[in-house]
């Protein structure tokens, strides 16, 4: 076959594979992979064709939607299995028919065009999670009353960060062993692409770093918020207890119903210890106001 081929996939069954793999003579192990998701990222070479597991995000919704794309890479034929809900590889096909720069449809064009759309299809999901951080910093630096919600948001953020990455670092590797290890892949004209979509996958990691450094730094600070903020309230508790322990001994000295106190018989001994107290409760409240305790 002199022709180019290629074939897009949504979630087919096994059955579909199977024919596909009749059809391209694919390996066996290689089918056995495209069945079953949740694969490692991975380039491995059979005998006539190239098996590649990538995992994807893309904006989906207003969500990040994460999957995968299996892709068997042959000398006239490149075809891609998706497992997601998104939008597909319509672009693929579309600038296959174009064909910029002289570059012909070929495997070596197909195959770069797909990873690229997968690397690209990061980077609007990187600035809705900056937008998203953006107003949970927002809510924290606003002086309201923090609580569990934002603690939660926060930790659910780094979670989607952790996944984000986990689908975009592997990239890194496998157009390194393209560019190094498949010639017939990475043609001369091509090289200088697949190290584009290497530089784009190292860029994407690197916002990924930085704004996980933010999150968990964010994290810190809520939680150091939520610390001050019990040391606020127990300071005045102690405060508080203190004001009521002046007049609490006292009068409980009081109680007691000593025999002699000499103060008992002594007509303004009543006023005079109600006087003494409130001047010793208030001297303490100031002082404990002076210093934020209440």
């Amino acid at each position: 076959m002199d022709r180019f081929i290629w074939i897009e996939l949504r979630s087919p069954d096994s059955q579909t594979i199977t024919r596909l793999g009749d059809e391209l003579g694919l390996h066996a192990l290689a089918l056995e992979d495209a069945i079953s998701t949740h694969q490692r990222p991975k380039l491995e070479e059979y005998e006539g064709h190239v098996f590649i597991a990538t995992r994807t995000a893309q904006l989906w919704e207003t969500r990040m939607e994460l999957g995968e794309t299996h892709l068997f890479v042959g000398s006239n034929y490149v075809a891609a299995i998706r497992h997601d809900s998104g939008s597909g590889y319509q672009r693929v096909s579309e600038r296959l028919q174009r064909r910029p720069n002289g570059i012909s449809a070929a495997t070596p064009y197909a195959l770069y065009l797909v990873l690229d759309l997968i690397v690209d299809q990061f980077r609007p999901v990187i600035e809705a999670m900056q937008d998203r951080f953006h107003s949970l910093e927002s809510q924290l630096m606003s002086g309201a009353k923090p609580g569990r919600g934002i603690l939660e948001k926060l930790y659910e953020m780094k979670r989607d960060l952790t996944l984000l990455r986990d689908a975009n670092e592997p990239m890194q590797e496998i157009t390194l062993n393209l560019i190094r290890l498949h010639p017939e892949l990475s043609t001369r004209e091509l090289k200088a692409y697949y190290r584009d979509i290497h530089d784009h996958s190292v860029r994407v990691s690197a916002s990924i770093d930085r704004l996980r450094i933010s999150t968990s730094d964010a994290m810190q600070f809520h939680l150091a918020t939520l610390s001050v903020k019990q040391n606020e309230s127990v300071q005045k508790l102690a405060g508080w207890g203190a004001l009521l322990a002046l007049p609490t001994v006292i009068f409980s000295l009081y109680g007691m119903n000593f025999e002699f106190m000499p103060e008992l018989k002594w007509p303004w001994a009543y006023p005079a210890l109600l006087l003494l107290t409130g001047l010793g409760v208030g001297m303490l409240y100031r002082r404990l106001k002076r210093r934020g305790w209440i």
